[in-house]
């Protein structure tokens, strides 16, 4: 049986994405994992101490219990086998860890998305979660009554290196049968003919069994941009994109697509690591 990891604060969004992790649970049979970190002043122990030695940590992890005893009441967890836990990590450590641990394969996490001065020092944590996970994190923003992918964006710059991350969206498509549109976004400080880009996806693609699926180059001022309104036109269900996971300086200094989507686009994204 799959796992996967739904980190939850308890939080309206959050719970958009246990709705929508319950869903594939329900369908595929897989066993779903509620996670809720205590991000707390641990230092304020004393050495050989634990972190439920604080008053403060008992009493948040006993309000994380009675909260996840209301949650396991809802209808949408009916039928679906979940576990339920409380750590004591900050969120992206903690996920990580979780992940690990127990043989995750696939994080859903809502979100609201960071933006501005916000989102250049904090950003969201669904945004760090994405930027230092192995595994593949879906996003979610909002309330899908039926969550159903029939139209898969997967936006790529189509070198060797998202090879992989395209056999994990075939894969992907493959459970959900839908159709993948492959998109190469042009700009101006980074342009390609039409013909020369779709050499370019039909020989990245080549030895694969996948064929449901359409090629399509689009221009725009930004990648970004062109994914948004791309993605926009055919009305997609879910776009997908590898990401470097860059973190620290290089981070700050480059920005990160993946991230930028995750932070900035209304529709599902799933982000697979390279």
């Amino acid at each position: 049986m799959k796992k996967i990891l739904v980190p939850t604060d308890f939080s309206n969004e959050a719970e958009n994405a246990i709705k929508v992790a319950a869903q594939l649970a329900e369908k595929h049979n897989y066993e779903l994992i509620l996670l809720h970190m205590l991000d707390l002043p641990l230092m304020q122990l004393n050495a050989g101490s634990t972190p439920t030695d604080l008053p403060e940590a008992v009493y948040f992890m006993k309000l994380a219990h009675k909260q996840f005893k209301e949650i396991m009441t809802k209808p949408y967890l009916e039928k679906v086998t979940v576990t339920e836990m409380v750590d004591f990590h900050d969120i992206n450590t903690g996920v990580l860890e979780v992940s690990k641990k127990h043989n995750i394969d696939l994080i859903v996490m809502g979100s609201h998305g960071a933006t501005g001065l916000k989102e250049m020092f904090i950003g969201s944590n669904a945004e760090k979660v994405v930027r230092t996970s192995e595994i593949p994190v879906l996003v979610i923003k909002n309330e899908h009554i039926n969550f159903n992918i029939e139209e898969f964006v997967f936006a790529s710059d189509f070198e060797n290196d998202n090879r992989e991350t395209f056999i994990q969206a075939t894969k992907l498509a493959e459970t959900f049968n839908a159709k993948i549109h492959l998109l190469m976004v042009n700009t101006v400080s980074n342009f390609t003919t039409t013909a020369s880009a779709k050499v370019k996806i039909q020989e990245f693609i080549a030895g694969t069994n996948f064929t449901n699926y359409t090629i399509n180059i689009y221009n725009d001022d930004s990648v970004e941009k062109g994914i948004l309104n791309f993605s926009h036109i055919i009305n997609a269900d879910l776009i997908g994109i590898s990401t470097h996971g860059r973190q620290g300086i290089a981070h700050f200094l480059n920005g990160s697509l993946s991230e930028d989507l995750v932070n900035h686009a209304n529709r599902p994204v799933i982000t697979f690591k390279i």
